[in-house]
């Protein structure tokens, strides 16, 4: 039995708030002020790596085995990689975009003076009563382009807007909360996962219930570029939970509705006795928890191991659909993944 109530209301509101916030990996201040904010409302305070990350320390009933949670804060995201004879931008993909499901998408371009100018990801030559292969045209960061809504026609226009090489872009996440439960948006990778630890803390607060050990949390901020998982980890943690989405798709148990333990992703397997332990909890607390085998996936756990990190490490999260694209789960998925946190917590 759970000893827990997730505020699910909470939860949503602040998942919303986060994915309205951008932080495309390397642009990511605003996410970090906005997390550092919350905890600070929780009574627990937290302060940035050198690297841009957020830290905290939640005191325990104990800390002769230490342990760290982590979810990261950076999304996908885009940086001008040139700008074009015609005033346009050729974008450089921060990792994993799938470009195809950017098309159409709007941006903003946030550039040194501070200004965002607004923009939308086209196909160069777009038109179909003009371009026959506008159709069939592989999308990718060669053939689409950002089209600034700015007057500017030409690249030395375009810089007179402020907009150079290397300026961050970030795309609408497009949040919608359905009355069925779903949260429709991009980014849920891993905005979902902060949004579950954020609830689970709360929970232990209004319990007036302290962790069963010394915990660190790390929301890192260079996951999605695989070298965020290390940065404020002590030396000397037993354990370490990374919270991050579940993959959805074919031969997987995972569903939207679930959290979902990785037992081995593109890594490798993750600590068989951390996953028994977490099995155990999710059985105690009610939780239907999934697991899953990712083969193209890794996680700041990996990130961790591969920097000499020496604690077991497990990863559970949300089940989302379309990862990397435009992104959903539900409530029962995000509740599960907050209440197995708490429960997590708390046990010896």
């Amino acid at each position: 039995m759970a000893r827990f109530q997730i505020d699910l209301d909470y939860l949503v509101r602040f998942l919303v708030d986060l994915l309205n916030t951008p932080s495309p990996t390397g642009s990511t201040d605003w996410a970090v002020g906005f997390v550092q904010q919350e905890l600070e409302a929780l009574g627990i305070p937290s302060e940035r790596t050198p690297k841009g990350a957020l830290v905290a320390t939640l005191e325990g009933l104990r800390r002769d085995r230490p342990r760290a949670v982590t979810a990261h804060l950076d999304t996908l995201g885009a940086m001008v990689a040139q700008i074009k004879p015609n005033g346009r931008l050729k974008l450089a993909a921060l990792n994993g975009v799938v470009w195809p499901t950017v098309e159409s998408e709007g941006v903003w371009v946030s550039t040194r003076q501070g200004r965002q100018i607004r923009g939308s990801i086209v196909l160069a030559n777009g038109s179909a009563h003009v371009n026959r292969e506008a159709r069939t045209k592989e999308r990718n960061a060669d053939t689409l382009e950002v089209r600034l809504d700015e007057r500017t026609a030409s690249a030395e226009e375009t810089r007179v807007l402020g907009i150079e090489v290397g300026d961050s872009v970030s795309f609408d996440p497009r949040v919608e909360v359905g009355d069925a439960g779903f949260v429709r948006s991009r980014f849920l990778d891993d905005k979902a996962c902060v949004a579950a630890a954020l609830a689970a803390l709360k929970a232990l607060r209004d319990n007036g219930i302290t962790p069963a050990q010394q915990t660190t949390l790390l929301f890192s901020v260079h996951e999605e570029v695989s070298h965020g998982g290390r940065d404020g980890i002590p030396e000397d943690i037993a354990e370490m939970v990374v919270l991050d989405m579940a993959a959805v798709g074919d031969g997987l148990q995972g569903d939207e509705f679930h959290c979902s333990l990785c037992m081995m992703d593109s890594g490798g397997p993750y600590s068989s006795a951390l996953n028994e332990k977490l099995r155990t909890i999710a059985d105690q607390a009610g939780i239907e928890l999934r697991t899953d085998v990712y083969p193209f996936y890794t996680s700041d756990g990996t990130v961790y191991w591969r920097s000499g990190g020496r604690a077991q490490v497990a990863l559970f999260g949300p089940g989302v659909d379309t990862s990397h694209g435009y992104e959903r789960t539900h409530r029962d998925a995000l509740h599960d993944t907050a209440l197995l946190l708490a429960e997590y917590l708390v046990e010896d």
